[in-house]
């Protein structure tokens, strides 16, 4: 068989990379932020995911046919990833698409994706209007309000803390998780004795910092990305607080503990990837992802890793890719990933335990599994 040119293309700062694929190869989208403030998380989603479609090839690809991702940098700007959404359906003409950006992005380009008619999956963005764009769209980890309340859970039932102080990054992300830890807060006898804000450019936190040490709490629910996680812990810690810190996924990524230092020890998160599962599928993707890139395992790339597996998956199941044939397969999936077993349910939300981390000598390890499945409930309409 004949090879074509530019079945695989990457834009990266206005620079076109060309791949070359079988002329039948299936493409399928990928908007992800490889420049800006958000290139970390960005590079290693790609990773994940290219991890995935080069396994699903070695394996046979689908019905003989091999798997090629159609890749964007989308800066993490809503700006770009509305014309990104329509390259992908009208230039590219991927089958599925797939988000490894943040919750703005992944929020603008969702209704493009499903006024197409194009399955959609946001890998790791928080916000609850995601799949609220309609029945095209699906998310392989937790909505922010499901992550917040598996936060109350840890602060006030496994940790004892009955006052709370929550410091949140002023975006989608903090916003959704802080309305989850409110949202269940007095289920678990806690009290938010104070709730501070900052943005996502904010490195220095010494008014933040000083009013927490005031407050006295048992222990601070903080917000963030690796990047502003990693100062503000640190510089919590050079306070001289040592409540307990419990962050999010966003923390998720060896980034965070080279940043923060040895402030990093003892901090818990709630996230997606159990770094010690026993499950065959989490540990191999761990090795041949840190064989593949160097770099250790973080919560972005198993989420996108684990999204190409569920579109593999559907693909497979359902025999086309026709796209309703292929949306209707991913809505009855149930796949075993590097994330979990995973389901959905009728929003398209995804269905799993709440994976929670705790910095043992400088490196992510488990802590404990939530598993109370009314309390992670997401949306349903």
């Amino acid at each position: 068989m004949k090879k074509a040119k530019i079945i695989s293309a990457v834009v990266m700062s206005g620079l076109l990379s060309i791949a070359t694929a079988h002329a039948s190869s299936i493409k399928i989208g990928f908007n992800v932020p490889l420049t800006g403030f958000a290139a970390a998380d960005g590079t290693s989603a790609l990773n994940g995911a290219e991890l995935a479609v080069e396994q699903a090839n070695a394996t046979g690809g689908v019905n003989g046919e091999n798997i090629v991702l159609v890749v964007y940098d989308d800066q993490a700007s809503p700006k770009e990833a509305v014309p990104i959404a329509q390259k992908l359906i009208e230039k590219d003409e991927v089958v599925a698409a797939i988000s490894g950006s943040y919750s703005g992005s992944t929020r603008a380009a969702a209704g493009i994706f499903q006024e197409a008619g194009v399955p959609y999956i946001a890998a790791y963005a928080v916000h609850p209007d995601i799949t609220r764009a309609g029945n095209y769209v699906f998310r392989t980890s937790f909505v922010g309000e499901v992550q917040g309340r598996a936060g109350a859970k840890l602060s006030g039932e496994t940790l004892g803390a009955k006052r709370v102080a929550v410091i949140t990054l002023k975006n989608d992300f903090g916003k959704s998780l802080a309305a989850g830890l409110k949202e269940s807060a007095s289920d678990y006898g806690i009290t938010i004795v104070s709730e501070y804000e900052y943005g996502i450019r904010d490195r220095q936190f010494g008014p933040i910092v000083s009013k927490v040490k005031s407050d006295k709490p048992d222990a601070i629910y903080a917000s963030g990305y690796f990047f502003t996680a990693g100062p503000l812990v640190s510089q919590l810690r050079a306070a001289g607080i040592t409540v307990p810190i419990i962050g999010q996924e966003g923390y998720d990524s060896q980034k965070f503990i080279d940043i923060a230092g040895a402030a990093a020890e003892g901090t818990i998160i709630t996230t997606s990837l159990n770094r010690d599962s026993e499950s065959s599928e989490t540990q191999d993707f761990i090795r041949e992802f840190e064989s593949k890139t160097g770099n250790k395992a973080d919560m972005v790339a198993a989420s996108a890793h684990t999204a190409v597996k569920v579109i593999v998956a559907a693909m497979r199941k359902a025999g086309a890719t026709d796209k309703a044939a292929l949306r209707n397969a991913i809505a009855g999936t149930s796949v075993v990933a590097a994330t979990g077993t995973i389901s959905f349910n009728a929003l398209g939300e995804v269905l799993k335990d709440v994976q929670v981390q705790i910095v043992k000598d400088g490196n992510w390890h488990e802590h404990s599994v939530i598993s109370d499945a009314k309390l992670l409930a997401p949306p349903n309409q």
